[in-house]
């Protein structure tokens, strides 16, 4: 019997027809090295590239040539995170960050080439955008932040943090891993760049991302290579995409890539928020009234469907063990986001619930049925 994945904050399974399908085609049919070679092999995996590079740009409201494939969003937020501060300056992130901003961010602030400021992340969205306010100097160069938490799905008010950023001339890198393709994020809410990954909300396949820009600021390559352009020169190309695509590009990732957002745009992402999101507060109203059981929401704040929680008495990481044992998938412990717990105060880790849109209603009632009997063991 198929495992029920909950872990879908980490990678959507099982993935549609469509996007297998696309893959499949791919390993099949585009043969050639995109953008190496005039040939019928490499023009025909060009131009499925190209297409795909537009799907994305008109997804997210940007331009295909400023739309960029990455391994993942971690590759995506290290490249954009390093190409805007390498010349040093001063950054902000938020406490609820991904180990993928926090850990670049504290790399670059330890050998003293840039400063690095940690704004406090709370329930209500106006003393987050001052708290992140507050922080701003006349060398702040970048603020950067997750569109919302992968720990608890916390939302941030990612559109008011653009527009400060737009009032004080900062670069909004904005990291939209949990979520894109469960909410709508557009370039026009204020993001300069915009980093996700390809195989969570947007149902790629795993080793596919996205860094997408307005273009306004210019990103140096921390990564240089073979581009297909001015192969002459041993200057790494400056101009967007192939500036930030040094190698052989991963075509069959990428055509699911594609697949993955035409999948959601014709559901729709408020259809997909909307349905995951009552698979959580169908869970959510299971649990809260079990004895030892901590749910990690406040009523206050906005959320995209991920629940964590937490059992008295029983490490996360045995739970989720039990849980598994019972056909279950969740992930337990850091979410490799030691920033998020500290700020949190959950200096154990959590269990975290994720549901996809292939969830149902009927196997998070029956998961909570098995985090009952965890309880009377």
């Amino acid at each position: 019997m198929m495992p029920v994945n909950f872990d879908n904050a980490a990678t959507t399974f099982p993935k549609p027809e469509c996007v297998r399908r696309a893959a499949a085609d791919a390993v099949r049919q585009l043969g050639g090295n995109a953008g190496r070679g005039g040939h019928a092999l490499a023009m025909k995996s060009s131009a499925a590239v190209y297409s795909a590079r537009e799907t994305a740009a008109t997804f997210f409201g940007a331009q295909p040539e400023n739309t960029v494939f990455t391994l993942n969003c971690t590759h995506a937020l290290n490249m954009a995170v390093q190409g805007i501060m390498r010349g040093g300056g001063h950054m902000i992130i938020s406490c609820l960050e991904h180990n993928s901003v926090a850990r670049p961010a504290a790399a670059l602030a330890s050998s003293g080439r840039v400063s690095l400021s940690v704004a406090k992340v709370y329930p209500d969205d106006d003393k987050t955008v001052e708290s992140f306010r507050h922080l701003i100097r006349r060398d702040t160069k970048a603020i950067v932040s997750t569109l919302a938490s992968n720990v608890t799905g916390q939302l941030l008010p990612w559109k008011r943090i653009g527009e400060l950023c737009k009032e004080n001339g900062i670069c909004f890198i904005a990291d939209g891993a949990q979520a894109c393709g469960v909410v709508d994020v557009k370039l026009s809410d204020g993001i300069n760049i915009l980093c996700t990954a390809g195989h969570k909300g947007l149902y790629g396949l795993t080793g596919t991302g996205l860094l997408i820009s307005d273009g306004r600021y210019p990103i140096e390559p921390i990564i240089q290579g073979g581009t297909g352009t001015a192969s002459a020169d041993l200057e790494q190309p400056l101009l967007l995409p192939e500036a930030l695509e040094s190698g052989t590009l991963n075509i069959p990732g990428i055509m699911s890539l594609k697949a993955g957002i035409e999948f959601v745009s014709r559901l729709g992402t408020e259809r997909i928020f909307r349905h995951e999101t009552g698979i959580c507060r169908r869970f959510i109203n299971e649990l809260v009234n079990l004895p030892g059981v901590t749910v990690l929401r406040d009523s206050t704040a906005s959320y995209v469907p991920i629940v964590s929680f937490t059992i008295d008495g029983i490490a996360p990481e045995k739970a989720a063990a039990k849980l598994s044992e019972a056909g279950y998938c969740l992930r337990a412990g850091y979410h490799c986001a030691a920033l998020s717990h500290t700020c949190l105060g959950t200096e154990n880790g959590t269990i975290r619930f994720a549901p996809s849109v292939f969830s149902r209603e009927s196997d998070a009632a029956a998961l909570a049925d098995e985090i009952k009997k965890l309880l009377r063991d």
